[in-house]
């Protein structure tokens, strides 16, 4: 199964739209959103186009396709403009490998949660990177629109045994095996 991962939208409509198109380019059956979806964050600039009712609006329009996860500025006041539901974390299998998917706020390459499993892959920090923690990958899909550390704006492919890290028109960063 292929797997679009995307973090910290922030409430930018054209970031939504160029997820949205990515998405469909990847040929994705899947998206999932690792947090922070509409809110700006107190610390963070306005990103381009700031919209959080139009990302709602966007997102609602493939919400069978999608799976969340809460991120620090998420509040429950999200789940009202929501279609779908916020989880805390989720777990997946890719291939035969376990994957554990997260905001970043809590665990991290700095926290790494207790519970062992082959692959990590987190946002908040707006840095897109992939690493290797013992025998577990650990991932950032970055930004989508406010990226950090002079790093692009991106997202995660997640195919079977695969993490490809990639930049907002499609072009490949890294990659790795889990």
């Amino acid at each position: 199964m292929k797997i679009l991962v995307a973090s910290d939208l922030h409430g930018s409509a054209y970031y939504a739209e160029k997820l949205l198109e990515r998405y469909l380019k990847e040929n994705a059956e899947k998206l999932i959103l690792l947090g922070d979806i509409y809110n700006h964050g107190p610390r963070n600039q306005l990103p381009k186009d700031y919209n959080p009712m139009q990302v709602a609006q966007l997102l609602n329009g493939v919400k069978d396709k999608l799976l969340v996860v809460k991120g620090n500025c998420d509040s429950e006041v999200d789940n009202m403009i929501s279609e779908f539901s916020f989880a805390n974390d989720l777990i997946l299998l890719s291939g035969n490998k376990s994957v554990f998917l997260t905001h970043g706020h809590v665990y991290n390459k700095d926290n790494m949660p207790k519970t062992n499993f082959d692959a990590m892959i987190y946002g908040h920090f707006h840095t897109g990177f992939i690493d290797r923690i013992g025998q577990t990958v650990v991932a950032n899909a970055g930004s989508l629109s406010l990226p950090k550390n002079h790093t692009k704006n991106s997202y995660i492919i997640l195919e079977d045994d695969q993490i490809i890290l990639k930049d907002i028109d499609g072009n490949e960063i890294d990659k790795t095996k889990i």
